[in-house]
């Protein structure tokens, strides 16, 4: 992942263009990027089983810290309204519970850490169900994805491959700790069927209503800004970006059922030129939680619902001590200090760590269960790049005057010790 800046600006134009487009929904919609009209009613199931304290306190503190027009949420002191469809002015009330004693029980499908009890002989992750969604798809579609650089005759970094690495040394280590484990991702080919030709059509038409009334096909020069106006450039984004978290979201949501998801990453900052990159001094290392929406983003019917589900599911307080717990470990193995972001507009940094941010990101949004986001380590900089180009090993070896396990081993044992370390203290 790359920090706030050309891509992910590029992202939010995408969003805003393709939410207005009656291709994919109905004109009284909506909707987010490839969005689905969301089923408000399955939020009865929720009646009553928040308190008024606890649902204010999450939506100021956690997914609302950049403000909420009025006129979608109301709390009022014994139930919230909120807005399901401005067209026709719809709304859903949702009741809270009087006090914690007359709560009702929250339904969900994952299990937090208290109801899993752990027997003195017990593993610590014995009956936990975790999905490792590995970032990216790498190998053929690296380029594409803009998470590919090469120095020189050195091996290609690829994000997609070395995420997928860390998984496949992690899984192991987890399952001998007793947890079941499930890959969203196991492979470099695309968990969607579909394909960037699937979504011509609808590039076009986004880059027409984006003010380019005669969008080109292609360019020659890929390192031309004007990539950006293309129909093949659109299409693609469409394709890994949108199409692609929305299928991983449906697998993880409707077979695996896990209690946990970890989404892996590494981090990066601009590099430039993919085939001549700008190598860095900066090396930092954060995790990610869901919240801090953007108010433009809470206009979206089907992000709103989406963000209230995860609010009345209460993943955020199994999510951030799991990945507070995580951030803990990384930092004391990895030494890196946390990234900072350059503008709090799109974040706000949770828990106690200093490490973990909440930001509305697809994968968090969309899994229906606590997903704690690893980025640590920039791949462009200097010591970072010089540990990938070592590749894994065993033990140690001296990389730049000192001792280091391989990344990708590090990366995977300060996962697992801060899932154990959280998973004892939970389950007491």
């Amino acid at each position: 992942m790359f920090r706030f800046g050309q891509v992910e600006r590029r992202a939010v134009l995408l969003a805003c263009c393709l939410s207005i487009l009656p291709a994919f929904s109905r004109a009284a919609d909506n909707l987010g990027v490839l969005g689905a009209r969301p089923h408000w009613k399955v939020l009865e199931k929720y009646q009553e089983t928040i308190t008024h304290d606890d649902f204010a306190r999450l939506i100021q503190n956690v997914y609302c810290t950049h403000g909420i027009s009025s006129d979608l949420i109301v709390i009022n002191d014994d139930s919230a309204r909120i807005l399901t469809n401005r067209e026709a002015q719809s709304f859903f009330t949702l009741r809270f519970a009087k006090d914690d004693a007359s709560r009702k029980p929250i339904p969900r499908l994952w299990r937090p850490a208290k109801s899993l009890s752990l027997l003195k002989q017990e593993k610590p992750l014995a009956g936990l169900r975790i999905a490792l969604d590995p970032g990216h798809l790498g190998g053929k579609w690296a380029k594409m994805e803009e998470r590919w650089f090469q120095v020189g005759d050195s091996s290609p970094v690829q994000e997609g491959d070395l995420v997928l690495r860390v998984a496949k040394i992690l899984a192991p280590r987890l399952k001998q700790l007793g947890a079941k484990v499930f890959f969203v991702r196991s492979s470099n080919e695309p968990v969607t069927s579909k394909r960037p030709d699937d979504f011509r059509d609808l590039a076009k038409r986004i880059l027409i209503k984006n003010g380019v009334p005669e969008p080109r096909k292609d360019i020659e020069n890929p390192d031309e800004q004007a990539r950006e106006q293309t129909v093949r450039w659109q299409s693609e984004i469409l394709f890994y970006r949108y199409s692609e978290i929305r299928r991983r979201a449906v697998l993880v949501n409707t077979k695996l059922h896990p209690d946990l998801v970890l989404c892996l990453h590494f981090n990066a900052e601009g590099w430039g030129d993919p085939k001549n990159p700008i190598l860095i001094d900066h090396n930092h290392l954060h995790l990610l939680v869901n919240g801090s929406y953007l108010q433009q983003e809470l206009e979206f019917d089907d992000e709103r619902f989406e963000m209230l589900r995860r609010l009345l599911s209460r993943a955020y307080d199994e999510e951030l001590p799991l990945a507070d717990s995580i951030a803990g470990v990384m930092a004391k193995e990895t030494q890196l200090p946390p990234y900072e972001y350059p503008t709090t507009q799109t974040t706000t940094k949770v828990g106690t760590s200093g490490y973990v941010y909440a930001r509305n990101l697809l994968a968090t949004r969309l899994y229906r269960c606590p997903v704690v986001y690893c980025e640590p380590y920039v791949m462009n900089s200097r010591a970072g790049f010089a540990r990938i180009q070592a590749g894994d090993y065993e033990g140690t070896r001296n990389i730049d005057g000192v001792e280091r396990e391989s990344i990708f081993r590090e990366y995977a044992d300060s996962v697992v010790e801060g899932l154990v370390d959280y998973y004892r203290g939970a389950r007491r």
